[in-house]
């Protein structure tokens, strides 16, 4: 999960500078090497690019995150049954949206004579065929660039509260962790130690996530994001033999959830799924961009797997008692208290990565405004500003499987489901490319996105007002009592 594009040209002053960075400028950044229009798919000069394999790491990583964990709470939420169709439809649809974009930018960028575009460019440059919105072109890419800024600074938030929820809870458990690693079918952690709210955790976290950010060059953190990647794979393959090995017979789960909940699923499998963000960024770095789809197809056929799979299996394990993360129902034993640690510490990384898009498009216009000699001072703050804001928004909302939620329908619904139907529209209507059967999937999938969008954002709110209310009102019991 991770924004667009692979360029950095900053036009002097702008809002949202015309090239998007993406967290795959910073750790793989192009090599030198002249820049020409790739009608043939080709580097020219001399150039080198990502390999088959490489860039197939690079999707998977920039797929896998966070979402993939919450999503046995997102198949509760549907149902049994329901829920892993859904993801399975929900995938093809994600994965059929990434084919769309990919396609009409190779189309906008030989007709602009450009050697690639980001998304927001390609948003611009499509609106720019129809005459009555040529003038306001500009208002799609500055649209696309503020999702693309709104989705990564809540990741950001999300990690917040994962990170807070996480540690909280094996900080809690820490003088009853034993070798044994039985099931009781209950969130397994043992609050033996009663300890602080978790939202002080966050706050706890704050410092070191303000120092990681300070990070000048991203590249440094390279080391550390391939210790975190493989920390995390080595946690998903602990729980998914977990999940395996303890699933509860007969299994008496209902195969379909309540509609009112459904809004709640699209929000965590949206979240999940919004990874459309990664995918110009590394075709354009393919040495043989030719052969990206066959590595789109792949990638995301072994991503949706996972996400059914491990939704599935999750729910089948820990049924009705599943948390917004997995990881909060791993038994107190150390091996999956160290699984929560492993994992912890590759999100605390990953932050810094995702952190990265949304401070290169807000910060450089502001300091193109001020002085050489304020320029690092000022650097500094924004970022922290920046920080403490998502640290902020976790606080307002404390609730995992919210966050998630929310950010996924009000956010990531645009990037994954919205934008890419409507973009094909505009590219390719005029030049009578585009059947009947083809712009009517257009308006369904922006429907779907659109309904989503809704929904998924008008529940969640809901919820949180609501689980915010108890909580006063249990709080306000507790004092009276005493």
């Amino acid at each position: 999960m991770m924004a667009s594009t692979d360029v950095d040209n900053r036009g002097e002053g702008a809002l949202f500078s015309d090239q998007i960075p993406s967290e795959m400028d910073a750790l793989c950044p192009s090599p030198p090497g002249p820049s020409r229009p790739q009608r043939t798919y080709e580097r020219i000069g001399g150039r080198e690019g990502t390999s088959f394999c490489q860039t197939l790491i690079h999707l998977l990583k920039g797929n896998i995150g966070t979402g993939l964990l919450g999503l046995p709470l997102a198949v509760k939420n549907a149902g049994l049954v329901v829920g892993p169709i859904s993801l399975l439809v929900m995938g093809v649809i994600a994965v059929h949206c990434m084919k769309v974009l990919v396609k009409c930018s190779h189309h906008l960028s030989e007709k602009v004579d450009r050697p690639s575009l980001s998304y927001g460019e390609a948003m611009q440059y499509g609106m720019e065929n129809v005459s009555w919105l040529r003038r306001h072109s500009r208002w799609g890419k500055q649209i696309v660039n503020l999702f693309l800024i709104i989705t990564q600074l809540g990741f950001c938030c999300v990690y917040f509260v994962f990170l807070s929820d996480n540690i909280k809870q094996v900080v809690e458990a820490a003088n009853a962790t034993t070798v044994s690693c039985h099931m009781n079918y209950t969130n397994q952690t043992q609050v033996l130690v009663p300890s602080f709210d978790s939202r002080l955790y966050m706050l706890c976290f704050l410092p070191a996530v303000v120092l990681l950010v300070f990070t000048p060059d991203l590249r440094y953190l390279a080391p550390l994001s391939l210790v975190a990647n493989l920390m995390m794979t080595a946690s998903l393959m602990l729980i998914y033999f977990y999940s395996l090995t303890n699933i509860k017979y007969p299994i008496d789960l209902p195969k379909v959830g309540r509609a009112i909940d459904y809004p709640l699923f699209f929000g965590t499998a949206i979240f999940a799924f919004e990874g459309i963000g990664v995918v110009l960024p590394l075709e354009n770095k393919m040495q043989r961009p030719q052969r990206f789809i066959p590595v789109l197809y792949f990638g995301m056929g072994i991503v949706t797997f996972l996400y059914t799979s491990l939704g599935t299996i999750g729910y089948l394990c820990f049924g009705e008692h599943i948390g917004g993360s997995i990881t909060l129902n791993l038994p107190n034993c150390w091996t999956y208290q160290a699984v929560k640690l492993l994992y912890c510490f590759g999100i605390f990384i990953t932050f810094a990565l995702q952190f990265y898009v949304p401070a290169e498009i807000l910060i450089p216009p502001v300091l193109s405004r001020v002085s050489e000699s304020w320029q690092t001072p000022v650097n500094l703050l924004l970022r922290t500003v920046m920080v403490v804001f998502t640290c902020a928004l976790a606080v307002l909302i404390p609730e995992l499987d919210l966050v998630i939620s929310l950010v996924g329908s009000f956010s990531s619904s645009f990037l994954a489901l919205i934008f890419p139907p409507i973009l094909q529209i505009l590219t390719f209507h005029s030049e009578g490319a585009m059947s009947l059967p083809t712009a009517a999937k257009n308006v369904v999938i922006t429907l779907i996105g659109l309904i989503g969008f809704l929904t998924g954002t008008y529940v969640t709110i809901e919820q949180i007002i609501a689980r915010n209310a108890q909580k006063h009102e249990e709080t306000f019991s507790s004092f009276s009592l005493q």
